[in-house]
């Protein structure tokens, strides 16, 4: 091995991976705005553990086409579809104020 390389690279995630994450990441903020879940209560919840499960599923979810097209729609309603995964931590969170 030379100066400056390292042999953990091939560890780092690819970037298509990288822009999958950011996009489910992306759906997830807008969809806790659609529903008025304030981000700070929800990260809250459990100590963390609420929000890092509801991300994980989220990041995890394969309907991010469904979501995006669902979030796109004007006449959508606040709360979230039940297809999503999150949809119950989403209507738990939703409204509250601490």
């Amino acid at each position: 091995m030379r100066h400056g390389e390292s042999n953990v690279s091939d560890f780092c995630y690819s970037w298509p991976i990288f822009k999958r994450v950011f996009r489910q990441a992306e759906l997830m903020d807008r969809m806790m705005e659609r529903a008025g879940v304030n981000p700070v209560v929800a990260a809250r919840l459990d100590k963390g553990m609420a929000w890092y499960e509801a991300r994980t599923k989220c990041l995890d979810c394969r309907d991010g086409y469904q979501c995006r097209k669902w979030l796109e729609r004007l006449d959508a309603p606040p709360m979230p579809p039940d297809f999503c995964p999150i949809a119950q931590f989403l209507r738990h969170c939703a409204g509250r104020d601490r």
